[in-house]
């Protein structure tokens, strides 16, 4: 089912958002971008070994709406068999910052969650135990 795209960015208050979060929205594509600044050129066999849990028909297609979406290019080279590599566009390499920072929350996210758990269950760092 083809994704519907935004005529105006001015339809309501959040659309703007809405219409970047389609970008790169969903599980794999924020991915694929962030191995994209990590590495900046990449072979599909690569990106496989990046995301094991992705299947091939799903990177494919994650892959194909980044190139339609003008965030990645994808060169073909005419050898056998086909090789193929993928890079971010000009235009891709602005969203490193929104990236980034999608990142920086997780982490400390990560954290907070896992200190929560292990304060719930009565576990106590040995900084704090220290402390009593």
């Amino acid at each position: 089912m083809p994704r519907t795209r935004h005529t105006t960015l001015n339809c309501s208050p959040g659309c703007t958002v809405e219409a970047t979060l389609e970008l790169f929205g969903g599980k794999w594509k924020a991915l694929i971008l962030y191995h994209l600044f990590e590495e900046p050129v990449l072979r599909f066999g690569e990106f496989r070994h990046r995301l094991p849990n992705v299947t091939q028909r799903m990177l494919t297609n994650q892959l194909r709406e980044l190139e339609a979406d003008g965030l990645v290019s994808r060169t073909v080279f005419p050898v056998v068999p086909p090789h193929v590599e993928y890079r971010l566009t000009d235009l891709g390499k602005t969203l490193k910052p929104v990236i980034q920072a999608l990142k920086t929350w997780g982490d400390q996210y990560a954290h907070s969650a896992e200190r929560e758990k292990k304060t719930a269950t009565g576990s106590v760092c040995a900084n704090h135990r220290k402390n009593r």
